[in-house]
């Protein structure tokens, strides 16, 4: 359990953030966690598999032709 007194600091800017965000294990602030979400610049889409189910894509490569009937597309 973290101390409620203690506030924990970014280890990137040194901006004090909450101590709830600390125990669930983020050692920056949103701020800065956000920047390198972006950074790493992740793209994900969920599609829907023809009578089936839904698959989740992070590879355009795995998304061209996924639904197609008529043989490959390229």
């Amino acid at each position: 359990m973290i101390d409620e007194t203690f506030t924990p600091q970014c280890k990137l800017c040194g901006d004090v953030y909450d101590s709830k965000r600390l125990a669930l294990g983020y050692a920056v602030c949103c701020a800065c966690g956000d920047e390198i979400a972006h950074k790493l610049n992740t793209k994900r889409t969920i599609a829907p598999l023809h009578k089936s189910n839904y698959i989740l894509v992070t590879n355009l490569d795995d998304l061209k032709g996924l639904n197609n009937k008529g043989g490959i597309v390229k």
